[in-house]
């Protein structure tokens, strides 16, 4: 089995939509769906995580002398 960390954002993405898909079914006995609800919160949380990533790596923009600048978005009003 793979470890949770060396899983892509589209295979986590994908796994947890197959255990929402089973839950919301509603025919999983009490302690499979338990267990099937921890697994989602871990892939929400790994999803999160390396979303998190990409959005701190594309915050940065790489400048034509090498150097990075670290961009802040303000939203309007």
């Amino acid at each position: 089995m793979t470890d949770q960390k060396d899983k892509t954002f589209e295979e986590a993405m994908t796994e947890l939509e197959e255990v929402v898909e089973k839950l919301e079914q509603g025919d999983v006995p009490l302690e499979e769906a338990i267990g099937m609800f921890q697994e989602g919160m871990a892939l929400s949380k790994l999803c999160h995580e390396k979303l998190e990533k990409v959005e701190k790596q594309m915050d940065q923009i790489l400048h034509e002398d090498g150097e990075i600048e670290v961009l802040t978005f303000q939203e309007e009003e």
